[in-house]
């Protein structure tokens, strides 16, 4: 068994999927259904991870037991530059 997850700030989805062996991160994704719990979802093109761990090619990687993919949004704000904003503002303050 292999769990598929996918979360928005105000909803999450975890499923308990039986899958053959053999089976890939992008078709288990696929084959979960996930996306008709979030419309607009893009399964084919959404980044995957496993236990929070991005995966650079999940066509290519072949689940085991009991891993959970993890299906990954978009980041709204770089966290370099945000951290930089909020370096900066610490520094205005200091100088103030």
């Amino acid at each position: 068994m292999v769990e598929v997850v996918y979360a928005l700030p105000d909803k999450q989805r975890l499923l308990r999927l039986n899958l053959p062996a053999g089976t890939n991160m992008r078709e288990a994704v696929l084959r979960s259904g996930i996306q008709q719990h979030f419309p607009g979802l893009d399964v084919q093109q959404a980044p995957l991870g496993i236990f929070g761990k991005a995966v650079a090619k999940p066509e290519e990687r072949v689940l085991e037991e009991g891993e959970r993919v993890e299906i990954y949004r978009p980041l709204l704000a770089d966290p370099k530059e945000v951290r930089k904003q909020r370096a900066a503002k610490v520094a205005q303050a200091k100088a103030e």
